[in-house]
């Protein structure tokens, strides 16, 4: 556990964005719990962070307060942050949650503030960055391997789908301490042009980049798998989790 108790925020999703969701319920944000376990499991103190995308000032103040910015996973991010217009197969969008994290993204890259995004996260970062995504993997690229793996088709969420190499020399691969490691896939979309500044740290069997990080000496940390989903001592979780903290607590 961390001497100094990091505060991480962590941001939240629209209720309204989830399949499923009734009509005439009040405006609300959720977030899965996993995530903010996963770091007060190590040491840190959480923080969930309201949608203020109406209302920059208060978002500065808060993000002023924090030691790190965690970005979680959730739906498609709108094609419109990357110039393009929607595929057919554009799954659901939080406009509100577009706002703050994109926001927050760049912040974190301005003040070397310790970020990590995880899954929807790293594709934030990437945007935040001047980056691109391609929409849905499966009818843009055809000829990737299945990265869709998910509950409601089926698979577990701690389900390894697929390897991926980690870059020789990047921050994760020094993390890790292995050249390789198998992880889970819950993504539809995917890194298509890398953001300015960001350098691919893992790379599917496909080609496709799952794990990015700043170039500059700070923890700007992106992957595309979910590695919260696992117990804090799984090896697929805890290095990651605990350079992050690890981070925000200096």
């Amino acid at each position: 556990m961390a001497r100094f108790r990091p505060l991480i925020g962590i941001t939240t999703q629209s209720l309204h964005a989830i399949d499923g969701i009734p009509a005439g319920l009040p405006p609300s944000v959720v977030m899965n719990q996993r995530y903010y376990s996963a770091v007060t499991e190590l040491g840190a103190i959480p923080v969930l962070i309201p949608l203020l995308h109406d209302d920059l000032v208060t978002l500065r103040a808060l993000f002023d307060r924090l030691d790190g910015v965690l970005l979680p996973g959730g739906v498609d991010l709108e094609p419109s942050t990357y110039g393009e217009i929607p595929h057919a197969r554009l799954g659901r969008t939080d406009p509100a949650r577009d706002i703050v994290e994109l926001q927050l993204a760049r912040w974190s890259v301005e003040m070397r503030k310790p970020l990590l995004g995880l899954c929807r996260g790293l594709q934030v970062l990437n945007v935040a960055m001047g980056g691109t995504l391609w929409q849905d993997l499966e009818t843009q690229q055809p000829d990737t391997i299945k990265h869709d793996c998910f509950p409601t088709y089926g698979f577990e969420r701690d389900h390894l789908a697929h390897d991926v190499d980690l870059v020789e020399g990047s921050r994760l691969r020094r993390a890790v301490g292995q050249a390789r490691m198998p992880v889970n896939s819950m993504h539809h979309q995917g890194i298509r042009t890398l953001g300015d500044g960001l350098r691919p740290s893992a790379v599917a069997p496909d080609g496709i980049v799952e794990g990015i990080e700043w170039h500059e000496d700070a923890f700007i940390v992106g992957v595309q798998w979910h590695p919260e989903v696992f117990d804090s001592a799984d090896p697929h979780a805890r290095p990651l989790f605990e350079e992050f903290v690890a981070a925000a607590a200096q």
